[in-house]
């Protein structure tokens, strides 16, 4: 009963699909928490944050371009240990397709690249400082609430990632199939121009 009456409110509030001529703004925030406990008293504390704003602009009823970015910090302490920090800096283009599925709903797809950089510390020492570039495809599904506000739902996507470190010579690449076993949430809204 209670899917049923969500499933009718969202079509109640939906709206038409985004048109072309209009201005995309959006993002997800990202946070997380961990604490590890270990025999003897000993523990690990990790926090990191996550904000990820997207601009783009609808050139047609399918397809948007514009800049995605993504600053994330992360901090780790385990008993004993100094401090670890993470600074993480993500900028590239992407170009999204969407296909309406009636009323409400629409699925789409992003095809995004760039540049990113990486710096991670350990007390007051930089144990790394490395840049490089990132490419990856992300599928997601965009309710539509009202007048083009709704959220964004992704369950993972497919990725490459490449740094260089700067100061050594490291280099580290990563490619990541990750469907299903990450889940974002994010919000977007069309803007008439």
């Amino acid at each position: 009963m209670k899917k049923t009456f969500l499933v009718a409110t969202l079509a109640f509030f939906g709206m038409a699909n985004a048109q072309k001529g209009t201005l995309l703004v959006g993002g997800n925030i990202g946070l997380s928490s961990e604490k590890t406990e270990f025999a003897g008293g000993s523990e690990t504390k990790s926090n990191s944050f996550e904000f990820s704003p997207t601009v783009g602009y609808q050139f047609t009823d399918n397809w948007t371009a514009g800049l995605n970015a993504s600053i994330g910090n992360g901090k780790s302490e385990t008993t004993g240990s100094p401090e670890s920090k993470t600074n993480e800096f993500k900028v590239g283009p992407f170009v999204r397709y969407a296909q309406s599925l009636g009323g409400a709903f629409a699925v789409y797809g992003d095809f995004g690249l760039g540049y990113q950089k990486l710096k991670s510390e350990s007390g007051s020492v930089t144990t790394s400082d490395a840049k490089g570039m990132y490419v990856g495809f992300t599928p997601a599904l965009f309710i539509n609430f009202k007048n083009s506000f709704g959220l964004n739902f992704s369950i993972g996507g497919v990725g490459y990632s490449s740094l260089k470190d700067s100061d050594a010579d490291i280099k580290q690449n990563n490619f990541d199939f990750n469907f299903g076993k990450t889940v974002n949430i994010g919000i977007s809204k069309n803007f008439n121009l």
